[in-house]
This record gives structure tokens, C-alpha cells and sequence, in this order.
């Protein structure tokens, strides 16, 4: 492994700007999995985003939460109804996702926008995307607005889920384990346009120590 000079630091204040070409915060705190959220409103309209910040925070009960950067369609639908859910960003459903990101009026359906097929959940309202290998359907357990270090509401929600139902495609369970390394999992890098991919080629083991 090659080691960067320590004196080849570049250092800033957030603040004060990071004086480079692209806000390089999103890259470093990367890949990530993508938060690909399904929802309806009150009335049933659809909704379908990609969050890129989003992670799982709990094992039991499994709690999943992603931010939603403005007061979008997404965050609306789940303080009306209180459910969302989360699907499985794949290599072969990127371009599809993508265009789920399309701002558009919030009675366009983005199941639509992006030719996916809405299928029915069995414990919540909202769809799941029938093309996704892995669903998981969600009940909100806490929304909150996030704080600086200041005190100051900034204008970004913590949207936090208790999955109440698990959806895995059985070729993505050999043996009865999650293949994580041929689910075809996509992550969001950081620059411009930069997604990654998982793979077996990226897999190594390493216990913890007893």
C-alpha cells in the first residue's frame, strides 16, 4: 500500500468553503447505499426518490433512516401516512433509479417516469418496486430536524423506519445467506456523477477477535 505525504494536506474550515472544484464531503464519507424510498400520499398518489444519505442504524428492531435535504414529496408522504419503502438499487435497475430522481410535479408518479411496476406490500400503503430484489417495507418511528453545532435548525430531516417486512429474491439467498457480492448492490460516491458497484472481486473475510 502506497503512503501520501503527510506534509500534502489540504485543509479547510466547512464553513468557510473547501476552495476545491467539488465539495469532496460526499466522497469521503463513501460509497454509500442509496436510500431508494416508495411512498404514497393520503390520497394514493405515488412517490419514488433516491436518497444518498442512507444506512441502517439498528439490528433489533431493524431501524433504517435516510436525510432528506428540503421538505420534498418523500418526507410529506411519510408525515401523512407514516410508512415507507425502502428498494434495492441494482446495476441492472441504475438508469431506473436515475430517472426516479427527475423533479417533477408531485402528481407524476416516478413509477411511471421510470417504466417500474408498483407492487403491493403486505404490512404498509406504499408500493414496493416490483423490479427490486429486496424490499423492505417500513413504519416511521422518529422525524428529525437536524441541528449545527450552533443550535440552528438547518433544513434537513432524519427520517428514521422500523421494517416490518422483509422481501429477498430467492436466488439471493444460497445456503439461506444474503449473496451481498452478486446482489448487484449500487452505492453513491461523492463526485458529480460517480456510483460504484459491489462485487465477489471486493469481498475478503475477517472475523472479530473472541
Amino acid at each position: 500500500m502506497t503512503s501520501l505525504p503527510s506534509t500534502a494536506i489540504h485543509s479547510y474550515e466547512p464553513r468557510q468553503g473547501h476552495g476545491l472544484p467539488h465539495d469532496p464531503f460526499n466522497a469521503i464519507v463513501g460509497p454509500r447505499p442509496i436510500g431508494w424510498i416508495s411512498t404514497c400520499n393520503a390520497a394514493g398518489a405515488l412517490n419514488l426518490a433516491p436518497y444518498s444519505f442512507f444506512n441502517a442504524f439498528n439490528y433489533t428492531p431493524p431501524i433504517i433512516g435516510f436525510a432528506s435535504i428540503g421538505a420534498k414529496d418523500t418526507l410529506r408522504n411519510i408525515e401523512e401516512t407514516g410508512e415507507f419503502v425502502w428498494n434495492l438499487a441494482t446495476r441492472a435497475l441504475a438508469e431506473a433509479m436515475n430517472q426516479s430522481c427527475a423533479a417533477v410535479p408531485p402528481e407524476v408518479s416516478e413509477f411511471e417516469l421510470a417504466g417500474l411496476t408498483p407492487r403491493a406490500s403486505q404490512q404498509v400503503r406504499p408500493p414496493r418496486v416490483a423490479e427490486s430484489p429486496v424490499t423492505l417495507e417500513c413504519r416511521r418511528t422518529q422525524v428529525l430536524r437536524l441541528q449545527g453545532a450552533d443550535g440552528a435548525e438547518v433544513d434537513t430531516w432524519l427520517v428514521l423506519g422500523e421494517v416490518v417486512a422483509v422481501h429477498i429474491a430467492q436466488c439471493l439467498l444460497p445456503n439461506g445467506v444474503y449473496d451481498t457480492a452478486h446482489a448487484g448492490h449500487i452505492l453513491r460516491g461523492g463526485g458529480p456523477a460517480d456510483y460504484f458497484t459491489v462485487g465477489p472481486e471486493q469481498l475478503f473475510k475477517m472475523y472479530r477477535p473472541r
